[in-house]
Parts: structure tokens; C-alpha cells; sequence
């Protein structure tokens, strides 16, 4: 009962972690959300911004008007001061001062007052200007100040009265007529208010054009994949980019350019397998006509030749299966994917060559080495080179007779910045009509009595694309013995220049 009820937590807890997600998993991401969201953000952050401009510029424009209209106002009190017997009057009648002073929102003050500071005319209580604030006669000034318990506008101006007296001096009259702000505010507000209040109407209906635009515009994305569910499984032709917008042009190419690899892939692979059920007929029919014969065999010695056929058989077979999965290996290996190393041609040519001695020793044929003096330095794939040179030895150790000789050979053309690898028998040769053929699958020369899959060169030739190299047949090397002209195989590797020869090597 307990260990049942101690196992609860642990499958609770197990289930709760299963439902989250796993922490290395990456959160997809919405484009059509991701573009939104960079559209209406600026949007959004750009109108709040968009309102308070336009109520500092209503302000501005509301101003305007008003600072006219004071102005006037200073204006028309300044031809209302005259002098007379050295003193300045005003000549303002009471309907004059009635329509000064009538407003419908703000009251209207003003005052006249002389150089010495006497009020001429007006209210009494205006403000005390400042010293820094006087201004050069006849310009008209203004300033904001808190005036009978409300913020005032007051604009003001000296006006020069010229006097007759024996000191002739100019007398400045200074001249203030001072407003509320409470109409600029309201002219401001309806300013507002006219800018402002369309703009919710217009704002849903811009996000809304936007949502729409947005749909629209990735519409073709939509259609795209609708195309690509639709395809059949099998079907690997590259898609129409013709119907797709400019900027969707690249990833369809390169769409394109995967389905093209694809196809090449699945077809070595198809290629592979006929091939191989091809090619395997003949070895396993043979193991299997030999295996009944031996089975209705009674004499020893016919069961024993038997037996020696289907070990025979068996042993190509085996040979024809290395060399097609060779094969298959060597053109699915990508340059790209490759583990490259650095070799030294020299070191790695001979061990290769010692690999084969006990073979060559059965055929009674001398294999031989010939190595660079200086130590020759590649970049490669030590499993793919091992087995091309591999059937490359086998192909001339087969072809050779016995007493003959088999030679392997490093070399480097410093003209050229090739590191030569090069293999040479004495065998009955190729003919230079047959020599762009033998590269081929299953490709054999008519007369060869060897038995082979034909497959050997073809690996041979695959291996060496994978590494940037070319594969020559010439003749060979100081023949004598025109029925055996023999045949030597050049690989020329391209050096690296930043893994440069190292020289003098004892």
C-alpha cells in the first residue's frame, strides 16, 4: 500500500514535466505577429507623442490672434496719451474705457504711468516691471504673470512724448494692457479637440488597413505552402517561383536547390540497389547451382571441386558487395561533411603498399615503393584514400602477370603545386579508346579473362572528385615487352598553400 501511494507524486510530478515544454526547445515565432508588432508599436507610441504636438501647436496658433488683438490695444492707448503744460493726459472717454475693458471671458486691465512712476490712467495694482525687462520705445513687449488671482498676458510698450523743456528731455510713458488666458485655452481646446477627436475614428480604422495590408501581403506565403501540401510525396520537380513575391524569391530557390540534391540522392540510392540486385544474380545463382550439384554429389573429390566453386563464388560475391557499398560511400560523402586530416602521402602510401605484399607475394609479382624526397603533406579522408588506393593496387596486381612488377609511387610537381600519387604495371595495358570508359559502373574491357565487378575504377574516380583530384591512364614507364605495355595511373592532389612542403626531411 505505501510504495503504491509513493509512486503517485513521482508520475504526478513526470506528468507536469512532460506537459512543459522542454527548455532548449525554441518558441516559434509569428511573422505575421512579429511584422505587427513592429508596425503598431511605433504606431501606438508615435500618437500619444502626435497630441502632445498638437496641443503645444494649438497653443501657439491660439496666441497668435490674441497678442494681435493686445497689441492694438497697446496702440490705440498710445494715440490716447497727449501732452499738455509738460504733462501727460489721456483723452479716453467712459464708452472708450467700457469697450477696452469688454470681454465675454476675461477681464481686461491696463494702465498709464509716467516716468517717475505716477499712474496716469488705469488700474493701480499692475505688476512692477522689472529692469531687465524694459524694452527700446515703441516696441511692444510681453510677459505672463499671476495678476488678481489668475494667469495674465501683458503686453507693453514706452512711447516717447517729446517735451519743450529747457532740459529737452525724452519722457518714456509706459503703456500695459494685460488679459486673461482663458480664451486662448479654450481656442486651444477646440483646436484640439478638432485634431484629436478624428484621430480615434481614424486610428481603428488605420489598424484595421494595416491588419488587412498585412493578410494581403503574405497571402503568397499562404498560397505557397497550399502548393507544397499538395504535392505528392514522390514528386521532387522544383517549385514555380513565377507567382511568389520578389522577396520570397531567394527561399524558393533555395527550396529548390534542396529538392534538386534530394532527387540526386534518392536516384544514386535507386541506382545503388538495381545495381546491386543486378549484380548480385549471377554470384548467387552460381553459389546455388553449385550447392545442389554438390548436394547430389557421392564422389568425394566432386563434392570437394564443389565446395572449392561455391567458395570461389561466394568470395566474389563478398568482393562485388565491399566494393558496391564502397561505392555507395564514396558518392554520398560530401566534401562538406568530410573529416579531413593531413596526411603525409609518403607515410601513407606505404602502408597501404605493405597491406598488400602477402597478395602480391601469391601472384609472384614484385610490388615495389618509390617514395618523395621531401614529405609530401595532403589534406583528405584517411578511410576514402586508403580505399582507392587499394583497388587501385588490386587492379594491377590482377592484371599483371607473374614475374612482372608493380610499382607505387609519390611524387610532387612543384611547377604546378600538385602532390602526385601514381600507380604503375606491366600488365597487357588500356587502350587509349577505352580509357574515358573504364571509369564506368560494370564497365569491362572485351578479352579481359580476370574476373571483377568492374566497380574498382569507378570508386577509384569517385573517391578522387571527393578530394579535388584528377585520375590519368597513360602508358607505362620504360616498357621493353610490347605484348605487356602496361598502364600507370596518375591521382594529382592540388597543394594547399598554407600547408606547404616541408623540405629536407633525412
Amino acid at each position: 500500500m505505501n510504495s503504491e501511494h509513493s509512486r503517485f507524486p513521482e508520475q504526478d510530478e513526470a506528468t507536469v514535466t512532460s506537459l512543459l515544454p522542454p527548455e532548449n526547445e525554441t518558441v516559434q515565432r509569428s511573422l505575421f505577429g512579429e511584422i505587427l508588432d513592429w508596425m503598431l508599436a511605433p504606431l501606438l507610441l508615435l500618437w500619444p507623442m502626435s497630441i502632445a504636438i498638437t496641443y503645444l501647436v494649438a497653443k501657439s496658433i491660439a496666441n497668435q490672434p490674441f497678442d494681435r488683438a493686445l497689441e492694438d490695444k497697446v496702440l490705440v492707448l498710445a494715440q490716447q496719451v497727449k501732452e499738455l503744460d509738460g504733462q501727460a493726459i489721456t483723452q479716453l472717454s467712459k464708452p472708450a474705457r467700457d469697450i477696452l475693458r469688454a470681454d465675454d471671458l476675461d477681464n481686461i486691465y491696463f494702465q498709464i504711468s509716467s516716468p517717475e512712476g505716477g499712474i496716469i490712467d488705469g488700474d493701480t495694482d499692475f505688476p512692477v516691471l522689472q529692469e531687465e525687462e524694459r524694452a527700446p520705445a515703441g516696441s511692444i513687449q510681453f510677459r505672463n504673470l499671476n495678476f488678481h488671482g489668475s494667469e495674465m498676458r501683458i503686453a507693453y510698450s514706452y512711447v516717447d512724448l517729446i517735451k519743450t523743456s529747457p532740459a529737452n528731455q525724452n519722457k518714456l510713458i509706459l503703456i500695459q494692457v494685460a488679459e486673461g488666458l482663458e480664451k486662448r485655452a479654450v481656442l486651444a481646446n477646440e483646436i484640439i479637440k478638432g485634431v484629436v477627436l478624428p484621430q480615434f475614428i481614424i486610428l481603428p480604422v488605420a489598424l484595421a488597413l494595416v491588419w488587412f495590408a498585412l493578410s494581403r501581403g503574405l497571402s503568397p506565403l499562404a498560397e505557397l505552402q497550399q502548393r507544397i501540401r499538395a504535392r505528392r510525396p514522390d514528386d521532387l520537380s522544383p517549385i514555380d517561383s513565377h507567382h511568389v513575391p520578389e522577396e520570397i524569391t531567394p527561399l524558393v530557390a533555395s527550396l529548390n536547390e534542396m529538392l534538386e540534391r534530394l532527387a540526386q540522392t534518392i536516384a544514386i540510392q535507386k541506382r545503388f540497389i538495381a545495381d546491386a540486385a543486378h549484380q548480385m544474380k549471377t554470384p548467387l545463382a552460381g553459389m546455388r547451382m553449385q550447392s545442389e550439384l554438390a548436394l547430389r554429389q557421392t564422389d568425394q573429390e566432386e563434392i570437394h571441386r564443389s565446395l572449392l566453386q561455391l567458395s570461389t563464388s561466394s568470395e566474389a560475391a563478398t568482393r562485388l558487395i565491399n566494393q558496391l557499398l564502397a561505392l555507395a560511400k564514396a558518392e554520398n560523402q560530401s566534401p562538406a561533411v568530410q573529416v579531413l586530416e593531413p596526411l603525409n602521402l609518403n607515410e601513407f602510401a606505404m602502408q597501404v603498399v605493405r597491406e598488400w605484399i602477402p597478395a602480391s607475394f601469391n601472384k609472384k609479382i614484385d610490388l615495389g615503393f618509390e617514395q618523395c624526397e621531401q614529405a609530401v603533406q595532403i589534406f583528405g579522408h584517411p578511410l576514402m584514400l586508403r580505399e582507392m588506393l587499394s583497388n587501385l593496387i588490386d587492379n594491377a596486381i590482377r592484371y599483371t602477370p607473374s614475374e612482372k612488377s608493380v610499382t607505387v609511387r609519390v611524387d610532387i610537381d612543384a611547377s604546378q603545386a600538385l602532390a602526385v600519387l601514381e600507380v604503375e604495371d606491366h600488365g597487357p595495358g588500356i587502350p587509349a579508346s577505352e580509357r574515358e570508359h573504364v571509369f564506368e559502373r560494370f564497365y569491362r574491357i572485351l578479352g579481359s579473362n580476370v574476373q571483377g565487378s568492374g566497380l574498382g575504377l569507378a570508386i577509384v574516380r569517385e573517391i578522387a572528385q571527393q578530394h579535388s583530384a584528377t585520375v590519368t591512364i597513360r602508358n607505362a614507364r620504360d616498357c621493353t615487352d610490347p605484348a605487356f605495355p602496361g598502364c600507370l595511373f596518375r591521382i594529382e592532389f592540388p597543394l594547399n598553400h598554407a600547408q606547404t612542403l616541408i623540405d629536407d626531411v633525412s
